[in-house]
């Protein structure tokens, strides 16, 4: 009987013990990072502009492309507990190729890009998504010390929850070590906002499947 007892103990608690290990699985896999908020910097868009849609290679009534390689970024907002957020307004804006702000205090002399939209806006569907089709932006020199790697702003605003302001990176940009704003993140903040730009190989490209295509997920705060 001792025995007997025994084992019925050691088995409840093989199964306690992975009843624990579960619940604490499920508590991790229910929580998001949040996304790190990033400097704005001085180019946010201070006019109006009647074409700001996801798609910033075409402006409307243009034919034309802009230079640069065209890419896709894809993801979801989410908020702290990984829920997906319906209807964030996420907002992107960028240098073009040449690494020219459309904005009247860039004191960069390179040449702007009459094709490209610089700036545009998306919601995000039911199931917290969103997409903008755009160029990888081109560096610039910040300080005769610094130059900027390519990156892409963005903003995110959903009433009930904070707004975020971050930045995105390419994963092979070799100016990203030296970084002085992606380089005041801790590692783990670094790894979120570095993002790998892939081409699909798995299927014939068709539309967007020909670009390269990174996925930024976002993570806000409820207030």
């Amino acid at each position: 009987m001792k025995e007997l007892s025994r084992r019925n103990y050691l088995k409840k608690s093989i199964v306690s013990a992975g009843s624990i290990l579960l619940a604490s699985n499920v508590a991790k896999a229910s929580s998001c990072l949040l996304t790190p908020d990033q400097t704005e910097g001085p180019f946010y868009p201070i006019e109006d502009q009647l074409d700001k849609d996801r798609d910033l290679t075409v402006v409307k009534g243009s034919d034309k492309k802009a230079l640069g390689e065209t890419i896709v970024m894809v993801g979801v907002v989410t908020d702290e507990k990984c829920v997906p957020v319906k209807g964030a307004l996420v907002e992107i804006w960028q240098a073009c190729a040449t690494g020219k702000y459309n904005h009247p205090g860039d004191p960069n002399p390179a040449a702007l890009d009459p094709n490209f939209q610089y700036w545009g806006r998306a919601l995000t569907n039911s199931n917290g998504e969103y997409s903008f089709k755009t160029i990888r932006p081109g560096h610039y020199q910040a300080t005769e010390t610094w130059m900027r790697p390519a990156h892409i702003h963005l903003k995110v605003h959903r009433r009930g929850y904070e707004e975020l302001t971050t930045q995105v990176y390419f994963k092979d940009d070799p100016y990203n070590v030296n970084d002085r704003i992606l380089m005041a993140l801790s590692e783990n903040e670094r790894n979120s906002v570095i993002i790998d730009f892939k081409k699909k190989t798995t299927q014939v490209n068709t539309g967007e499947d020909k670009y390269r295509t990174g996925r930024f997920n976002i993570t806000i705060k409820n207030f």
